[in-house]
């Protein structure tokens, strides 16, 4: 039967190679049950809820990306873009995270609509390579700042907006011996390293009394305190459609960079570089974007950690499909969930952050027209605290700096359109 449905042998794999490349994707995003609920909690969402939510909606995700698709790649909600829920969207714009949940329902919606008619493609080969990168390194500043605050190593000054935090602080300590850690760890290659080190952290403070335990297993908790709580007519607000397309241009070019990018690592491209099924693929991330909002978590999308399980030989959906089933289980460890401090997941984040810095290496820094943007860009998301106005001013200053140097004919009409709209939302604010 696994044979007929994801065809083993016809991608040179087997049964225990699929079972041992799901184990080790699951290991390499395990984190996201501990952070996303810490991180969607500070919005007034019910820790428990989220948890579950992060859970079920991950573990459908991936069986869905597995079974239907048909590639060793996992899905969760994925990480900057809950921090743009939380901490822009409800934390600083001062929207419900009832509204916010419609706006990634919209945003779901909106996503499946361009993956199902041919105009994706026509939209990601608009925006220039300089402004993507930039987009994912922005993201990734906008994670550190957010995890070196919960690991308070910084906080607020009245004199310079930043400064450090109080670095004696046990809790402070022990989140940086824990990024040490795990980069350390992540140098070595072994399995695990990011979850590995969420909870040596944690057990260190809970020994300290910095932390409390709540046990280890127990039923799940109730997911009715999200479940189906979006607002979807608060969310068609004319104020939050720049909100709705901020979810859906990360996760748009998030999505397409991880397919192709795990793809390319499992030889799954085709002679012209391109990726079969890849309308499969997409519509399932778009499709599950929809199902998460529902169940009460921000934005489901393909986690480049499917990487890991590609190269401990993951081939197919069956892949994915064991992660989703090791996300089930995890339903049961609630009470490790919410033992789990803030100090603990800030190495987490940090790591990530650094992860999503790298595109900046891929940027032109020859040509002032593309560096430029791209750096105001990433330098703006965690300046302000948004990613969506990020965009705004990276989209904004590539054309009027292509536009005065004289290369017109270097900007798509479509980006264009889009800094001029950027420029009329700032007016009207």
């Amino acid at each position: 039967m696994l044979e007929r449905l994801f065809g083993l042998s016809e991608h040179g794999t087997n049964v225990r190679t699929e079972i041992l490349a799901g184990a080790t994707t699951f290991l390499t995003m395990a984190y996201i049950i501990f952070v996303n609920p810490q991180i969607l909690a500070t919005t007034g969402m019910d820790h428990g809820a989220v948890f579950v939510a992060t859970c079920l909606a991950s573990a459908v995700a991936s069986a869905f990306m597995g079974f239907y698709a048909n590639y060793p790649i996992a899905m969760a909600p994925g990480m900057g873009l809950n921090a743009y829920f939380a901490y822009t969207v409800v934390g600083q714009m001062g929207y419900s995270w009832q509204v916010a949940l419609g706006a990634v329902f919209l945003s779901g919606v909106l996503f499946l609509v361009i993956s199902i008619l041919p105009i994706r493609e026509a939209i990601v080969n608009s925006i220039p390579r300089s402004l993507k990168m930039a987009i994912s390194a922005g993201i990734g500043l906008f994670l550190g700042i957010i995890a070196l605050q919960n690991a308070g190593v910084i906080a607020a000054n009245p004199a310079t907006m930043v400064g450090i935090g109080n670095l004696h602080a046990v809790p402070t300590i022990l989140a940086a011996i824990g990024f040490i850690v795990m980069a350390a760890l992540v140098a070595l290659r072994v399995t695990g390293a990011i979850i590995i080190a969420i909870l040596g952290v944690t057990v260190a403070g809970i020994l300290l009394g910095v932390a409390k335990f709540n046990g280890i297993v127990d039923l799940p908790p109730s997911l009715a305190p999200t479940f189906l709580q979006l607002d979807l007519s608060g969310a068609v607000h004319v104020g939050l459609i720049s909100i709705v397309f901020a979810f859906l241009f990360v996760d748009l070019f998030d999505n397409a960079g991880t397919l192709i990018g795990v793809a390319h690592r499992a030889g799954l491209l085709d002679a012209q570089g391109r990726l079969p099924r890849l309308r499969k693929a997409l519509l399932a991330d778009s499709t599950m974007a929809c199902l998460g909002s529902a169940l009460g978590t921000s934005t489901v999308t393909s986690y480049i950690e499917s990487a890991a399980g590609v190269n401990a030989g993951g081939r197919t959906g069956l892949t994915a499909v064991v992660v989703a089933i090791l996300f089930l289980l995890c339903l049961f460890l609630a009470p490790l969930a919410t033992s789990i401090p803030a100090f603990a997941t800030a190495p987490a984040l940090l790591f990530v952050a650094c992860l999503m810095v790298r595109g900046l290496a891929e940027i032109d820094w020859e040509d002032a027209t593309e560096f430029v943007p791209a750096v105001v860009c990433a330098l703006a998301m965690p300046l302000t605290y948004s990613i969506a106005h990020g965009i705004a001013f990276g989209f904004i200053t590539y054309v009027g700096i292509k536009a005065l140097a004289g290369r017109v004919r270097d900007i798509h009409p479509a980006v264009a359109i889009l800094a001029i709209l950027f420029v009329c939302k700032f007016a009207l604010i």
